[in-house]
């Protein structure tokens, strides 16, 4: 992990936690709490910062860390999903599950996995409402291609191409925006996300799936488990 996303974590947590400070202070001139706008953003900010610890740990290569098991895509693409249902509310995304087929198992780090999916989910959660797209989608979808299963979260946003993401990692630490034209933020959840599939011998990919654009990896099957 880099101090360059340290910094990125960092910008974006101030809007989270500012949006908690301008709730509170609302909550108490109206003499009443909206504890569920509070809880929701305040639960966002949280999970980034316990992202990019597991990232650390990751990368360290601790032994526990670095455990692997047989996992199912799909039903770590539900559990990110529902992870991820409050924030997508607070904001207006509706979400939705598009599972290409039954696939076997695949060899992964599931504590991991799952961390980058949802951090990668709640930065395009964040972003969308900004795309000035009146859908907002976002879909979390698995599907076969050549290489492997992808596991990725998709939308109708141009803005998600692999120039965006290349030029990202380029100013990550150096701009206050460096997802130029797709979040006004600092992006850190999806540079988190970036690292943490990194750290596990994955790579953060840009994806096309039924004339959508998306952020997801390639996952290898574990043909020795696979189901029949």
């Amino acid at each position: 992990m880099s101090q360059q996303l340290l910094l990125g974590i960092a910008e974006q947590l101030k809007l989270p936690l500012l949006q908690i400070a301008r709730q509170a202070e609302l909550a108490s001139l109206q003499g009443k709490a909206d504890l569920h706008q509070l809880t929701t953003t305040a639960e966002s900010a949280l999970h980034l910062i316990d992202s990019y610890v597991l990232g650390v740990r990751l990368a360290n290569h601790q032994e526990q860390a670095l455990v692997l098991e047989p996992v199912s895509i799909s039903q770590i693409l539900y559990d990110t999903g529902h992870e991820l249902d409050a924030l997508a509310k607070f904001y207006g995304v509706q979400l939705e599950l598009s599972l290409g087929g039954k696939f076997g198992p695949v060899l992964a780090h599931r504590e991991g996995l799952q961390a980058a999916l949802t951090s990668l989910g709640a930065a395009l959660i964040e972003a969308l409402p900004t795309t000035q797209n009146p859908q907002l989608t976002l879909r979390l979808a698995t599907h076969r291609c050549r290489y492997g299963i992808v596991a990725g979260l998709y939308a109708d946003t141009e803005q998600l191409t692999a120039k965006a993401l290349r030029d990202g990692r380029k100013l990550q630490g150096r701009s206050r925006q460096p997802l130029v034209g797709l979040s006004p933020s600092a992006g850190a959840g999806v540079f988190v996300a970036d690292a943490l599939l990194s750290a596990m011998h994955l790579r953060l990919k840009t994806s096309r799936h039924h004339r959508l654009y998306g952020l997801g990896t390639v996952l290898t099957p574990n043909s020795q488990l696979a189901l029949v």
